[in-house]
């Protein structure tokens, strides 16, 4: 169990934890930025809800603990499958779904019938959706992430955990050149600023598929890897209830629903996270990007696409080797591609549950 003080886990001052902060916001930011460019959601509230829940949860928890949006749902949005109001009706449920489920143990039962090896896929299907989303990011302008691969390689020569600040702050200060410095914007505090809440039956499909997710990559296998990097004992029951009042409390204030994930979390480690500092440090982080809401808007997503490969191969080689059912991790993560990890994580657990009690799968061979 992580403590204060130790080595994982606790609070220390050093250069890594600032390079660790940055590690999930690799997938936050891209996420936010077209949130606050395709619909009515406001990016200062939503940045401004990372940055206070980032230090809630670094500071609970004692470790650094990552908050990303509900993929599902900002996905929805982005697509526009579903208006900002059902976006928003969506988080409200889910967060009681998710209080309900944490209290009364039914994460952890869940997770009692699923197999470490599914958690695994689901890790590796994390890792893939990473590299589907950075390919998209590179792709829309390739020169400019051709210059941050130069720069990543160039700093890991010095620093590997250094590479993650200096891309960003490249692309920081190719934004101010581009557009100036933009004023400061300030978040209201106000109930729904961006709009009411709207109950629909997209808005709960929506919420079905990202439950589905939500159990498998931000409960199950975050708790898995808690265990993994800090030595935490850290349920999925508790991450659930966590989320549920997080998102109870920030999406009326204007915030996406968040939830904590193993992608964001393998970016910290990655890039050198092992205490809570980490998070005060990207609360903070998050709190001065909302103030200059307007700069990111002009940030090179190519850069932030090379980075989330980074990401994807931390949690990738966590995935892999941590079990020889190699076969069967890679084939979850390959459906999460096909489909989404919802659908991934629910058919490799239909999968376990078979193979585990029907005597005609269990002589399958150990890959599987």
């Amino acid at each position: 169990m992580a403590t204060v003080g130790s080595t994982e886990g606790g609070f220390a001052f050093d250069y890594s934890e600032v390079t660790g902060a940055i590690g999930d916001s690799m997938t936050v930011l891209p996420l936010v930025v077209a949130l606050g460019a395709l619909t009515p959601a406001s990016l200062p509230h939503l940045l401004g809800g990372f940055a206070v829940f980032q230090v809630i949860w670094g500071l609970y928890y004692g470790l650094p603990l990552s908050v990303e949006p509900m993929k599902a749902l900002a996905g929805l949005a982005i697509a526009g499958a579903i208006g900002y109001g059902e976006l928003v009706a969506a988080g409200l449920l889910a967060g009681g779904v998710l209080l309900v489920a944490g209290r009364t143990g039914a994460v952890s039962q869940v997770a009692a019938v699923v197999g470490e090896p599914v958690v695994r896929g689901v890790q590796f299907a994390v890792a893939c959706l990473l590299v589907v989303a950075a390919a998209d990011l590179v792709a829309a302008a390739p020169s400019v992430a051709a210059v941050g691969v130069g720069v990543a390689v160039v700093v890991a020569v010095v620093s590997r955990r250094a590479v993650a600040l200096a891309v960003l702050a490249i692309g920081l200060g190719w934004a101010a050149v581009t557009t100036g410095v933009p004023a400061l914007s300030v978040p209201s505090m106000a109930l729904f600023p961006s709009g009411l809440p709207r109950l629909s039956v997209g808005a709960i499909e929506g919420v079905a598929a990202q439950l589905a997710m939500t159990v498998g990559n931000a409960a199950v296998a975050t708790s898995l890897l808690l265990a993994d990097y800090y030595d935490a004992d850290v349920s999925p029951d508790r991450l659930a209830e966590s989320m549920g009042a997080m998102n109870l409390l920030a999406v009326p204030l204007g915030a996406l629903p968040m939830c904590h994930g193993s992608g964001g979390l393998a970016g910290k480690h990655a890039f050198g996270a092992r205490t809570a500092t980490a998070n005060v440090f990207a609360g903070c982080l998050y709190a001065l990007l909302a103030l200059l809401a307007g700069l990111l808007v002009a940030f090179p997503m190519a850069l932030l696409g090379v980075l989330l490969v980074v990401v994807a191969l931390s949690l990738a080689q966590t995935a892999f080797a941590s079990t020889d059912r190699w076969l069967f991790v890679a084939s979850v993560g390959g459906l999460a591609v096909l489909t989404n990890v919802g659908v991934a994580f629910l058919a490799g657990a239909v999968w376990w549950v078979f193979r585990s009690r029907a005597p005609r799968f269990s002589s399958l061979n150990d890959e599987w």
